[in-house]
């Protein structure tokens, strides 16, 4: 099977600008290409983890990526998938980002001397003469076929655009020109929701160069069988970083997923050969939760580390199978400062742990009989536990399957 045979097989490519170059450039080729991240935030989730995924499968079929660090568009803002504006951020925070950014990559994709190049766009964006790179770039766009890409469109039905953000498309587009310019790059990739701009940085090599030799290609998004876009959770997004996520969390999510999804996440996420997971695909029901248990420690082993996954999957199988060691089990820990009189409220403390995001959502929660405190079944949402109850390390039981360990400073 070929490298492009196995992307479909897999279910990875969504859109592609010339199916039969991209293919001749992936089967026959040592292809340069690029995948941009903007520096939004101080660690990649599992949206852009796919997108590493995908870079490292190129990788090890011999093409070299760009991992390209937006450090210069993060100064604008994507407004894809956006009702509102996205804030501004200081150049400090853009480089603590793009920082934290490099350290999770460096995991995935092996950026040794000829295997990968690490770049940020602030290196050319932030020199640009306005006045020029109108008179470069900008002439080259209409303002009519812009407003009908979705990003755009959508937005101008809703809340509106800004004038910054309006630019985003010619910078993004201007990345492609100049990394087809100086690093000898033919490939743009990126989830499906990019499509508009990748396909505006190929035909502005085309309209400024007069080159017809770049291309794009974009991912599936990450989304379950329903169509609901993946890594969100009640305590938000599932993070890379695993002081936003922990490892224990992180399996677990994966741990969770629908028994209709096991088999698609396991394709798009994993190194797992597609002839194991044909064999997985022949089971059904209670027997999924092996194959879920495997896509949950692939993954984690990825992202965190062998001994990391270990961990969590010791955990999960004590919790599955009916116990609940709190070896490996999240956990908080209580100071004297949480308590007032020397007592602290279950709603607080489900919160504190992150159990629940609000007090309304914890008292649902105990009002629905999901939740247990040390075995005992919580039934007064206006409950009050004594600091001497944490003495020992107690653990609250949210549901089947969540588990937190409390202990007291």
């Amino acid at each position: 099977m070929t490298v492009f045979e196995e992307l479909k097989a897999r279910g990875l490519i969504a859109q592609c600008t010339n199916e039969e170059k991209v293919k001749d450039l992936l089967d026959n080729h040592q292809t340069t290409f690029y995948i941009g991240f903007d520096a939004t935030a101080d660690s990649l989730h599992i949206g852009h983890f796919l997108q590493l995924v995908v870079m490292s499968r190129l990788q090890k079929a011999g093409h070299r990526p760009i991992a390209l660090i937006g450090g210069g568009t993060t100064m604008i803002g994507d407004p894809t998938g956006k009702t509102d504006m996205r804030k501004m951020l200081t150049m400090e925070q853009i480089e603590h980002n793009a920082e934290c950014f490099r350290t999770q990559m460096r995991r995935l994709v092996d950026f040794s001397e000829g295997k990968a190049v690490m770049m940020n766009n602030a290196d050319w964006i932030l020199k640009f003469n306005y006045m020029q790179f109108l008179r470069e770039v900008g002439v080259h766009f209409s303002v009519n076929r812009m407003l009908t890409a979705e990003c755009f469109k959508s937005r101008l039905e809703g809340k509106g655009l800004s004038f910054i953000e309006f630019n985003y498309m010619l910078l993004q587009s201007y990345d492609f020109l100049h990394l087809y310019r100086t690093m000898d790059c033919h490939l743009e990739l990126g989830g499906d929701d990019q499509w508009s701009n990748i396909i505006n940085g190929a035909d502005l090599i085309r309209r400024v160069d007069g080159k017809d030799d770049a291309y794009g290609l974009t991912f599936t998004l990450l989304t379950t069988s329903e169509g609901k876009k993946m890594g969100k959770t009640e305590k938000g997004a599932v993070w890379l970083d695993p002081n936003k996520t922990s490892p224990y969390d992180f399996f677990q999510y994966w741990r969770n997923v629908g028994d209709a999804d096991v088999i698609r996440c396991m394709k798009l996420l994993t190194f797992v050969p597609l002839e194991e997971i044909a064999e997985f695909e022949k089971l059904e029901g209670a027997e999924l939760n092996k194959v879920k248990e495997r896509l949950a420690y692939e993954i984690t082993t990825m992202v965190h580390g062998k001994d990391e996954a270990e961990k969590a999957l010791a955990a999960a199988k004590a919790v599955f199978e009916g116990g609940a060691s709190d070896e490996n089990m999240p956990s908080t820990e209580l100071t004297a400062e949480d308590f007032a009189d020397g007592q602290i409220g279950m709603l607080t403390l489900m919160v504190k742990c992150g159990l629940a995001s609000s007090n309304g959502e914890a008292r649902k929660l105990i009002q629905g009989g999901g939740v247990s405190f040390d075995g005992e079944k919580v039934t007064d949402p206006k409950l009050m536990l004594n600091k001497d109850a944490f003495n020992n390390g107690v653990i609250i039981k949210k549901g089947k399957k969540t588990y937190h360990k409390v202990t007291l400073a």
